[in-house]
């Protein structure tokens, strides 16, 4: 079911390419080469202009992450970049206060 969903590094590659970097640079190896393989399941949908956050993982609208949930603030040039991360997966990127990003696919 996952593969329906595009690869958000064919997206947005200038995305995934700054996450890698950031993350690096957060001690974050693994969540570095994870970033790479995460898929755009949908858009945040909330409405604000300043977010353009993505689901990167289907989970109930509302609904805490629970037990194994973590977030990682990243230090962007611009904006904010924050990672939901459950078990070591990124389940959402939130995308906030940045310059529209251009889509490629």
């Amino acid at each position: 079911m996952e593969d329906a969903y595009p690869l958000v590094r064919e997206v947005y590659p200038d995305l995934v390419d700054e996450l890698v970097r950031l993350l690096e640079s957060a001690g974050e190896q693994w969540l570095s080469i994870a970033v790479r393989d995460i898929r755009l399941v949908a858009a945040c949908g909330c409405g604000d202009d300043y977010c353009q956050s993505i689901r990167t993982s289907e989970h109930p609208e509302g609904a805490p992450y629970g037990p194994g949930h973590r977030n990682v603030v990243l230090d962007p040039e611009r904006g904010m970049l924050i990672l939901d991360v459950v078990d070591e997966r990124i389940v959402y990127v939130e995308i906030l206060d940045r310059p529209p990003m251009r889509r490629l696919a």
